[in-house]
């Protein structure tokens, strides 16, 4: 065997000998003041004669206790009544961790076999981690200007600590947040501040290799805005009913939330709040002339204010009490003119229109409108102008109208005579007059030129006689024109059966002639019968 690998095989049992050999574990060990730890030793064969604990705080040794299967356990009396070790492998249990009691353990043992062993592990005695705190540098910080500090707090030793958002944790960027950890403390430091990084609850966790605390959750509000100003209405109105319910609002998103004044074209007004109704417009006799109104947002914290946008209108009072003025005198066709005047108790009238029976009313030679139509002239009335005039008047919010019946006297016009010019002796003689007239005509009637005394519509005869043929004159009269105007009809009166009508029959001729023709189509079909059957072959009955 060569050098190399002799040393080898020495170094690896060597080794193999101390691992076997060692008495504890790797150091150090970690207990929590006040409580318990038991130091367990790694022994494998329980045979020995003598076991000793000695403690060490790093300027003096003093002994623990010792144990042996002759003696038993004998204590130091600084450790009586909380300590004991184990006869069978030597653990040292140690109860109401002092922080004294910090420092190096060794452990020693006697083999029966005379040889002896030694070693030793460090017991750090850690403080117990207390429930964190956090406390802020600002109690009301403004989103986009302010830096919030955020300070995390606890007692204990080897701490780590870690911050929280909910159950996210909060990641450092190094630039906008920062996180720095101190022994006993931890500071999230976050510039430029958004409402969104505080909207929690925020937690801070402390930690070391035993224990673990975490902080009550910590709300702080950050205060933003106003923004996103809106007015409603948003779109912009030419004119808004006077007296109407109209009411203009403004809202904003805003923390605290914002408080609101009015601008009328850029001048205050004596108006707060979010509404802006039209009844303290009108009260401060503001809402005749059109205006823009717009509203801004105000934030007692932040101190930023925003202006919405504008609202322009005007009020208007709708119209009513709507009537036609007409002629009270009588109007006589071709000779009279009329004037219809269209007009309203209140409103503001932007707009007038003139109707005749439902059409609109065109101007004329005759008809002149004045230039705001407000009124019509007629001039002359003319019988067509037996109508319904109908005045309309509107403006942007309202619309209302009138109408009246002009009646215009004319006639009688067309004066029309109806009946049978030619009767029998004995049949009755019906005549009806009727003519054009306003008012409506009276009719009287004239045979041969004298007055009959008939004074109706209708004349009638009832039986017909020879002296009944002659003229008969309808006299129609207007009393509001004062005209007469005559029609005459001629009736004559023919002997009975006169005006009978033959009723329409055949000449001789043409009788004869269908007579013949039908004889001829009667023999013509007997003939072709007798010829059928004779070429019908007839079969034996044998």
């Amino acid at each position: 065997m060569d050098l190399f690998a002799y040393k080898s095989l020495l170094f690896l049992s060597l080794i193999g000998c101390c691992v076997a050999d060692e008495l504890l574990p790797a150091g150090p060990l970690e207990a929590v003041l006040g409580k318990n730890v038991t130091i367990k030793t790694l022994i494998k064969d329980p045979s020995y004669l003598f076991i000793t604990w000695t403690f060490s705080d790093g300027k003096e040794a003093n002994s623990i206790a010792s144990v042996s299967e002759s003696t038993g356990l004998k204590l130091n009396d600084a450790y009586k009544g909380r300590v004991n070790v184990s006869s069978i492998n030597g653990n040292l249990f140690l109860k109401d961790l002092k922080s004294e009691d910090s420092g190096d353990y060794q452990i020693q043992i006697i083999k029966k076999d005379g040889s002896t062993k030694t070693e030793e592990i460090n017991l750090r005695v850690l403080e117990p981690v207390s429930k964190p705190k956090i406390t802020s540098d600002l109690t009301e910080p403004i989103e986009h200007n302010s830096t919030v500090v955020l300070t995390c707090t606890a007692t204990g030793s080897f701490l780590t600590f870690s911050w929280l958002r909910g159950a996210t944790p909060i990641e450092a960027d190094g630039k906008r947040v920062i996180v720095a950890n101190k022994e006993e403390s931890s500071t999230l430091t976050i510039n430029n501040v958004l409402r969104s990084d505080l909207v929690g609850p925020i937690f801070c966790t402390a930690v070391n290799k035993l224990e673990t605390e975490k902080s009550s959750g910590f709300n702080l509000t950050v205060y933003y805005g106003p923004e996103e100003v809106t007015l409603t209405p948003s779109k912009s109105s030419d004119v808004i009913e006077a007296g109407s319910n109209f009411n203009m609002s403004c809202a904003a998103g805003s923390l605290p939330p914002a408080t609101f004044v009015w601008y009328r074209n850029k001048v205050l007004m004596e108006n707060s709040g979010p509404v802006l109704t039209l009844a303290t417009i009108e009260k401060l006799k503001l809402g005749a002339q059109k205006a823009e109104y717009t509203c801004a947002a105000k934030n007692a914290k932040t101190l930023r204010a925003i202006a919405s946008t504008g609202f322009s209108f005007a009020t208007m009072e709708p119209i009513s009490g709507v009537s036609v003025i007409v002629p009270t005198e009588v109007l006589m066709a071709g000779n009279s003119s009329a004037n219809l005047s269209c007009l309203a108790t209140s409103g503001t009238v932007t707009t007038r229109t003139w109707l005749k029976d439902g059409k609109p009313l065109v101007a004329s030679s005759r008809v002149v409108f004045s230039a705001d139509k407000s009124s019509v002239k007629i001039d002359p009335v003319q019988k067509e102008d037996n109508a319904e005039f109908t005045c309309q008047l509107s403006n942007a919010i309202s619309k209302f109208k009138a109408s009246h019946t002009m009646t215009v006297n004319y006639g009688p016009d067309s004066v029309m005579v109806t009946g049978q010019a030619e009767v029998e002796v004995k049949d009755p003689i019906e005549l009806s007059c009727s003519s054009e007239s306003v008012p409506a005509a009276t009719f009287t009637w004239k045979f041969n030129g004298t007055a009959t005394g008939v004074k109706t519509a209708k004349y009638v005869v009832e039986k017909a006689t020879y002296k009944n043929t002659g003229s008969y004159m309808c006299v129609a009269t207007n009393a509001g024109t004062g005209r007469t105007m005559t029609k005459n009809f001629t009736v004559s009166v023919k002997e009975e059966g006169a005006l009978d009508v033959e009723p329409e029959g055949l000449s001789d001729g043409a009788i004869a002639g269908i007579v013949i023709a039908v004889l001829v189509a009667l023999g013509a079909a007997i003939g072709l019968i007798i010829y059928c059957r004779q070429k019908v072959p007839v079969e034996s009955p044998y």
